[in-house]
């Protein structure tokens, strides 16, 4: 990985480039109806954009007030590189300094194995969201 950059912004400031990385991730590769991807929760949402050494958006998530993460997508060409990573820790870092006790997620089940790396853990049982099977889990802090 190299040069890339996460910062934190807003749906009002980036949507542009928080959309020019979930449609082709969530839309088009994964066919998630665009309604069921973009909600009236990315307004309220911390956002956080994963930028290449051009400044090109290649990565995206999201958390909400309640600590629930979610919306994270990379996109293809920069996958297995670490950003995805690199926004997991941004996010872990953020919440742990608004004194969050845990974060939450619901991981695509080929995705698990990546959050268990930070330290997340499963609980309950697979469900299927957007036509996918999903784990929840979290993570204390």
């Amino acid at each position: 990985m190299s040069a890339v950059t996460v910062t934190e912004t807003t749906w009002e400031k980036d949507q542009v480039a928080i959309k020019s990385v979930r449609v082709p991730v969530f839309v088009e590769e994964q066919h998630v109806p665009y309604e069921i991807d973009f909600d009236d929760f990315d307004a309220t949402a911390v956002h956080w954009l994963a930028y290449d050494a051009n400044h090109n958006p290649i990565g995206t998530a999201r958390m909400l007030i309640d600590a629930r993460f979610g919306r994270m997508a990379v996109l293809k060409p920069s996958r297995n590189q670490g950003v995805g990573r690199l926004i997991m820790l941004t996010a872990i870092d953020y919440a742990t300094a608004l004194g969050m006790p845990a974060m939450f997620l619901h991981a695509q089940l080929p995705a698990q194995v990546f959050y268990q790396s930070l330290g997340f853990e499963s609980y309950g049982e697979v469900f299927r969201d957007a036509g996918m099977d999903h784990m929840a889990m979290r993570i204390d802090l």
